[in-house]
């Protein structure tokens, strides 16, 4: 039995968009060819994400000083908790799938905040005289994004950095395996959006059976 992180980052339903449609596509074949494994959804938009700011560096720095967690303001406390609890569900999780937008060449900022949540030495990695090395090395991952545009090649493959970003922090974390399930193209040409909108929900209930 294995547990899969759901990991959405956009503010609209399956009904509004085509990553989140070909996302809802996913986990239902998965469910039904993993009837044993766990889903867990974690809808970043929905979710408190703390960003990294002074009451976060104030509390780290106040505990690896050797202060105890209740010397922390009620604001340290409540982020660095929060933190905590985010890292410690995605280290727990064996399966992770992003499912996000290309917004302005990347995704959306929601993304990144959760990103830095996980990025903790001696969590997702950790440091050693050869440099740091990743600590998920038994974990695979995927990622689901809709792009209006052509990215996956042509002119715009050197700008698509959201899909790229994740998949360096894949590899920093030693995760062996990342892919992707791209829709691409329904901004471009209007005329096919349904066409590519389908192809993309058919290629997420495929990916999902062998996931």
């Amino acid at each position: 039995m294995a547990e899969l992180l759901f990991i959405t980052a956009h503010p609209h339903d399956e009904k509004q968009s085509f990553s989140m449609a070909a996302g809802k596509a996913f986990v239902d074949s998965y469910r039904e060819n993993h009837s044993g494994d766990t889903v867990t959804h974690l809808d970043l938009y929905k979710e408190h994400i703390p960003h990294i700011d002074a009451d976060v560096f104030s509390g780290w720095g106040k505990l690896s000083s050797g202060s105890s967690f209740d010397q922390l303001s009620q604001e340290e406390k409540s982020k660095v908790s929060r933190l905590s609890e985010l890292v410690e569900q995605f280290t727990r999780a064996d399966k992770y799938v992003f499912v996000t937008p290309l917004w302005n060449f990347s995704f959306p900022p929601i993304l990144k905040a959760y990103i830095d949540s996980i990025c903790v030495a001696g969590k997702t990695f950790k440091y050693t005289e050869q440099g740091p090395i990743g600590l998920l090395t038994n974990k695979k991952g995927l990622h689901i994004q809709a792009r209006g545009g052509i990215y996956s090649e042509g002119p715009a493959a050197d700008l698509e950095m959201g899909h790229r970003y994740l998949s360096v922090i894949m590899q920093f974390f030693g995760i062996p395996s990342f892919e992707g399930v791209f829709i691409e193209g329904h901004n471009q040409y209007p005329d096919r959006a349904q066409e590519i909108k389908e192809k993309g929900i058919a290629e997420a209930k495929e990916k999902a059976k062998t996931f």
